[in-house]
């Protein structure tokens, strides 16, 4: 074989396992990608390793060793320079920067955070939404066999309400064959308040999607549209149409080659269509929620917290060092998407000196000094409440409850299913209320912050008014087991209630029959606290609970035991 047609032989083939690994593996065209700088690496040794195997014609050998050795020093040359890149990017020598990467501001929590309505708290957690979707797949006899639900699963406000949203992806290799034409046709949409699970079916299925292949492939349509871009985790989230998108953050790397990753660019794809949009971080649409993955925003502020003193101190002897603790939680505040995660000291304390809002959105991030209990103890706490039922608690949710920092944790059995839910003071975690309904725990609440001068009895400074009128309507109920009569007047629209068990001659009073009545004004119902009135037959009728009980004890009182004889 000639020569020159064996070099260009080797030259196709190097090229073609070249455009081979490049198509499967995807590395950025960038010098901050390390999959890049791993592709040039693989490069080299695969040429270096066909020199080697190449029989060397004797009077080519010192021409051949030249060729052998100028591809092994550029294979130096690769190493060196991602060694000494990879250094000069990490924290220890840029300990300062890193720091800095995160701006953390002192929030008001009462301020921030609201309390929530019922309807508007997320009651499950990834792993509850995950059995709903299955269930609700196993469901649609006309999708199961060609069909499964991705394990995305991506927390997003849509409409205002907090939901898991998590496309549908083809069964196996040959159901994508059979489907792929008509691409995905519907995904999951789970109300993490109510709980309703819908199978959201599109008039066009999704053909861009990380089940698909080849081109159609969302990472692969990704890489050929932008060869630059270096991607961070996707997330799938609907637009307020309920339009499927894939939101892609673009890396920025602030620090050296490799080092100081934020989030610089957002590429919005669609996922029927496959086209793209490219924004700036800071002009992405209010819709979207996830520009920043959580597990990212939470090792910024563990740089955050740890590296205040250098880095060697964070490792040595850690004074001042904060770090997140062991798992994080969602809040949706004012349409944006919150990462919620308790701050520790990095000795290991059973208690946090606070917490961090983190938004996925703007990365802005906002510390609570508020000491308390560790999520970790007040799941034990939750637990150890229902420990004959043998309930695990979840992750907890942060909610202000009167005014006070509350954990909130679903309790789940053996099957994955939420049972009870249970609210735990943050400062305070001995304080557990157990409910079998999200009402029903928060009256439970309420009710220990009382028993416990947590929450104060507001004093009642409502005025005290007199009414005096006829009666012009008289209804009697049973209100919890106890009988009432609710009387209106001639000349008012006010509604008055009456006990029975304290005021028990209301049961004389008809229609027509004057009353006067005393009672505290702003109330839709009013209570009553005394009722005189004049019976149609003239006989007055006074009662005032008081009055009432001392007349009983003076009677009694004066009850006289007849003498024996």
């Amino acid at each position: 074989m000639k020569k020159g047609k064996l070099k260009l032989i080797v030259f196709l083939g190097i090229l073609a396992v070249a455009a081979v690994y490049y198509y499967a593996a995807l590395p950025a065209l960038n010098i901050h990608s390390t999959d890049l700088w791993m592709f040039l690496i693989m490069l080299l040794l695969f040429a270096a390793a066909v020199y080697v195997m190449k029989k060397k014609p004797s009077r080519s050998e010192l021409k051949l060793l030249k060729g052998f050795k100028a591809i092994i020093g550029a294979l130096v040359v690769v190493v060196v320079v991602y060694l000494i890149g990879s250094l000069l990017s990490s924290p220890i020598v840029n300990a300062k920067k890193y720091q800095g990467l995160l701006d953390v501001q002192d929030g008001e929590f009462t301020k921030d955070i609201e309390e929530l309505s019922f309807d508007q708290i997320p009651l499950l957690d990834r792993d509850s939404a995950q059995i709903l979707g299955n269930r609700k797949m196993g469901s649609m006899v006309d999708m199961v066999s060609q069909f499964e639900v991705d394990d995305l699963y991506s927390q997003i406000n849509y409409q205002d309400q907090p939901v898991r949203v998590s496309p549908l992806r083809y069964a196996n290799l040959i159901k994508w064959f059979t489907n792929q034409k008509e691409g995905i046709p519907a995904y999951i949409r789970i109300d993490m308040a109510t709980q309703n699970t819908e199978l959201v079916k599109l008039s066009e299925g999704m053909k861009y999607t990380t089940s698909d292949h080849f081109n159609r492939n969302i990472y692969r349509h990704l890489r050929f549209r932008y060869p630059t871009y270096i991607f961070n985790e996707l997330s799938f989230e609907i637009d307020e149409d309920g339009i499927p998108y894939w939101i892609c953050p673009v890396r920025k790397y602030n620090i050296g080659l490799f080092g100081g990753v934020t989030v610089g660019r957002v590429v919005l794809c669609n996922a029927v269509t496959g086209e793209t949009q490219d924004y700036a971080i800071e002009d992405v649409p209010q819709w979207i929620d996830r520009a920043y993955s959580a597990d990212l925003l939470v090792q910024l502020y563990d740089y955050y917290g740890t590296l205040k003193h250098g880095y060697f101190n964070s490792v040595l002897g850690q004074k001042d060092c904060l770090m997140t603790t062991n798992g994080y939680n969602y809040l949706a505040i004012d349409d944006d998407v919150w990462v919620y995660t308790g701050v520790t000291s990095v000795s290991g304390d059973q208690s946090n000196v606070g917490f961090v809002l983190m938004n996925q959105r703007t990365m802005e991030t906002k510390f609570y000094a508020i000491e308390g209990a560790t999520e970790t103890s007040a799941m034990s706490s939750a637990e150890g409440q229902v420990q004959n039922l043998k309930y695990t608690a979840t992750f907890p949710l942060l909610l202000n409850i009167s005014g006070e920092p509350t954990y909130f944790i679903a309790l789940k059995d053996d099957a994955g299913l939420v049972k009870k839910y249970a609210m735990v003071n943050v400062q305070k975690y001995q304080i557990v209320a157990i409910g079998d309904t999200v009402g029903a725990c928060e009256e439970a609440y309420t009710d220990l912050m009382y028993q416990n001068g947590i929450k104060a009895v507001e004093e009642d400074t409502r005025e005290i008014q007199e009414i005096t009128a006829d009666i012009s309507r008289i209804v009697q109920a049973v209100v919890d087991g106890n009988s009432h009569y609710y009387v209106m007047l001639e000349g008012s629209e006010k509604i008055f209630d009456i006990p029975v068990a304290d005021y028990i001659q209301i049961i004389k009073y008809d229609v027509g029959d004057r009353v006067t009545i005393e009672y505290k004004a702003g109330e839709e119902i009013n209570t009553v606290l005394s009722l005189n009135g004049i019976s149609k037959s003239g006989q007055n009728r006074t009662e005032d609970p008081l009055e009432t009980q001392d007349q009983e004890e003076s009677s009694e009182s004066e009850i006289v035991e007849p003498e024996e004889e």
